[in-house]
C-alpha cells in the first residue's frame, strides 16, 4: 500500500494513480526478423481475453489485451525475456517492437529486486502478465496477431518462442452516451495505460482469471480551471465530501436498458479516511451504492460509490438512455467522492472481462494528473483548445466535457 493517502479504493484502484507512461513507441519499425535463435524458449505464452480494436481520444486505433508469458525452463538456467516483436496477421515485417528496458513499462507493477535496464526475468514455474497497449499503424486492421518472444538465459543462451497466435474479436465496441451531464470531468487510473489499478487487478473466481475493470475509469468532477476540489487544504483529510466538485452531480444511463442489479443505504464515507479491505470481491463488497445496467446482448454497464439516498431504479426497471438513475458520492471502496464506470460483459464485478467501449460525443478540453486538480490556488491552464471527439475512447488523465 502507497503510502500516499488512498483516494480511489480498494480493488477499484488502491491508491493515488501513478503517473501515466507513454507505451514505449515501438523500434525497429519496418526491420526484418530476428536471426534464428538457437532453441525453442520452454515457455507458454498466452492471451486469455481476445482484445478488440478500439479509438482513443488519442486519434489512434489501439488494442489492449494482457499477454501472460509462464516459464518453464530448469531452476538452473533462468530465462530474461529481452525482446517482443508484433506482427500483424501473416506478415513478415514486424508492426512493433519492443526490448530491453521498454520491455519493463509492459509490467503494471515493478519487479522486485529487477534491473530496469536489461529485460524481463521470469523464473521458471512464475508467470508474468505483459500489459499491451498497442497502437495500430495506419491502414492495418488485422484478424490475429503474432508474437516473437526472445530470452537470453542465465548461461547466455539465446532461446526463442516465434510463433505465439492472438485472435482479435471482430465485434466492435460498444456505442454509449456519456454516464455523466454537463461540466468537466477527469478520467482517472484510464484506459491506455498499464499502470492503472484498474487494468492491472485481475480477480481469481473458482479457477478463472478474469480482468472485470480493464477499460475502467474513475470520473472525477472539475471546475472551469480544472480543479477537482473547491477550496485549498493544507491537509486533504480536512476535505468533506460536498468539498469535491463532482459531489452530488447526476448520474446517468449510457442506454437503454433493464436494472440487472441495484443496491442503495450505504452511508456516504469521509475522503481520504483509511479503507478497509473486502473479504470478497463482489459489487457489494466494492461498488457502495450501485447500478448495473443491462444495455446489450452480454454487456453491462457498471455504476459505483453513488450518493446514499439517491439511487432512482431497482431491479428489473426499463430505463431510457440519458436517464438519471442516481448522483456522484462515495460510498464502498472510494477515497473521495467519483464515479467509478465500466462496461464488462456481466452483471457481477467477479467472474467478468471488461469491454471496450466508445462514448458518442465530448469536448476533449486537456490532460492532467488527478494531484494537479487538488489545490484550486495554483492555476492549470491547458496548453491547447477543446477539440470535439465522436465515438472514442476517453483515455487515462483526459479533462472531457459532456453535453
Amino acid at each position: 500500500m502507497s503510502q500516499v493517502p488512498s483516494l480511489l479504493g480498494w480493488g477499484l484502484a488502491i491508491a493515488l494513480p501513478i503517473a501515466a507512461s507513454a507505451q514505449p513507441a515501438p523500434t525497429h519499425a519496418g526491420s526484418s526478423l530476428t536471426p534464428p535463435a538457437n532453441h525453442q524458449a520452454q515457455i507458454e505464452a498466452r492471451t486469455p481475453f481476445a482484445p478488440r480494436i478500439v479509438s482513443g481520444s488519442d486519434g489512434h486505433r489501439h488494442l489492449a489485451y494482457e499477454l501472460r508469458v509462464t516459464s518453464f525452463q530448469s531452476d538452473n538456467n533462468p530465462l530474461k525475456l529481452t525482446r517482443l516483436a508484433i506482427f500483424s496477421g501473416t506478415s513478415q515485417v514486424p508492426m512493433a517492437t519492443i526490448e530491453g528496458a521498454a520491455l519493463q513499462e509492459l509490467l503494471n507493477r515493478a519487479q522486485a529486486n529487477g534491473k530496469p535496464d536489461d529485460g524481463v526475468p521470469i523464473g521458471s514455474g512464475l508467470t508474468v502478465p505483459l500489459f499491451l497497449w498497442l497502437p495500430l499503424p495506419a491502414g492495418i486492421r488485422p484478424d490475429s496477431l503474432r508474437h516473437q518472444l526472445t530470452f537470453l538465459t542465465a548461461k547466455g543462451e539465446i532461446e526463442q518462442a516465434d510463433n505465439v497466435r492472438a485472435t482479435i474479436d471482430k465485434e466492435a465496441p460498444l456505442r454509449i452516451a456519456p454516464p455523466l451531464r454537463g461540466g468537466r470531468w477527469l478520467a482517472v487510473e484510464g484506459p491506455g495505460t498499464p499502470h492503472s489499478h484498474h487494468w492491472g487487478s485481475p480477480v481469481a473466481i473458482d479457477g478463472k482469471l478474469t480482468i472485470p475493470q480493464r477499460f475502467a475509469i474513475d470520473w472525477f468532477g472539475l471546475d472551469e480551471g480544472n480543479h477537482s476540489l473547491r477550496h485549498h487544504y493544507e491537509a486533504l483529510t480536512s476535505s468533506i465530501d460536498e468539498d469535491w466538485v463532482g459531489y452530488g452531480k447526476d448520474v446517468v444511463a449510457v442506454a437503454d436498458g433493464v436494472v440487472a442489479d441495484a443496491h442503495d443505504g450505504i452511508a456516504n464515507g469521509k475522503p481520504l479516511r483509511p479503507l478497509e479491505t473486502p473479504e470478497d470481491l463482489t459489487a457489494r463488497t466494492l461498488y457502495g451504492n450501485f447500478v448495473v445496467l443491462a444495455i446489450a446482448p452480454g454487456a453491462y454497464a457498471h455504476y459505483a460509490h453513488l450518493q446514499q439516498g439517491s439511487v432512482t431504479v431497482r431491479p428489473g426497471q426499463h430505463v431510457v438512455r440519458g436517464e438519471v438513475i442516481g448522483r456522484v458520492g462515495q460510498t464502498g471502496s472510494a477515497g473521495a467522492p467519483h464515479l467509478h464506470f465500466h462496461v464488462s460483459d456481466r452483471p457481477s464485478f467477479e467472474g467478468s472481462e471488461g469491454l471496450p467501449f466508445l462514448i458518442d460525443d465530448f469536448t476533449l478540453y486537456g490532460t492532467e494528473k488527478i494531484e494537479e486538480s487538488f489545490d484550486p490556488e495554483i492555476p492549470h491552464p491547458l496548453p491547447w483548445k477543446p477539440i470535439l471527439r465522436k465515438e472514442q475512447l476517453p483515455l487515462d488523465g483526459d479533462i472531457v466535457g459532456f453535453p
